[in-house]
C-alpha cells in the first residue's frame, strides 16, 4: 500500500476535525457519502443565507472544502495534492485532488463558489459530474458522466 503524503494527512485532518465539531452540534449525516454532499450544500446555503460574508466563514468553508475532498478520496478513488504554482493561481487554493485518470479538481473552491454563487454550483453535483472517478458498483455498459 502506497504511504500518504503530507497533502493528504493534513487534508484528512482538517476533513475530521471539521465532522467532529460540526457533529458535535448537529445531527448531520456526515459519514464520508456521495449523499452526504447533499448535507454540504445545505451547509454552505445556511452560511450564505445567514449573511455572513466569506472573509468571516473563510475557516468554516475550507473544513467544508476538506470533507468534501475527502468524499472523493474516499468515493471517487482521489488522492489529495499540493497544488503547484500555477494551479494555486489557477485555483486560488494550496491543495486540490487528482482523480485516477490524472485530472486535477477544486473541491475547496467548489465549496467557497457554491457559497458565493448559490443553488447553481452543487456540490454534489460537481461529484456526480467528475471524470475519471471509480465507479463504486460495477454496472454493465460503463457509462460515462457529465
Amino acid at each position: 500500500m502506497e504511504e500518504r503524503g503530507p497533502a493528504e494527512l493534513r487534508m484528512r485532518r482538517h476533513a475530521e476535525r471539521f465532522v467532529r465539531q460540526v457533529t458535535a452540534r448537529n445531527r448531520l449525516p456526515l459519514d464520508y457519502s456521495v449523499n452526504s454532499l447533499r448535507v454540504v450544500d445545505f451547509i454552505v446555503d445556511g452560511l450564505r443565507k445567514g449573511g455572513s460574508d466569506r472573509t468571516a466563514v473563510q475557516q468554516v468553508l475550507f473544513g467544508i472544502g476538506a470533507y468534501t475532498g475527502e468524499v472523493l478520496v474516499r468515493r471517487a478513488g482521489a488522492r489529495w495534492v499540493e497544488l503547484d504554482a500555477g494551479q494555486r493561481e489557477l485555483f486560488g487554493q494550496p491543495f486540490g485532488v487528482r482523480m485516477p485518470d490524472g485530472r486535477v479538481w477544486n473541491p475547496l473552491g467548489k465549496v467557497v463558489k457554491r457559497f458565493e454563487v448559490g443553488e447553481r454550483e452543487s456540490v454534489r453535483t460537481f461529484y456526480l459530474q467528475l471524470h475519471g472517478r471509480v465507479p463504486q458498483a460495477a454496472v454493465g455498459g460503463g457509462r460515462r458522466s457529465g
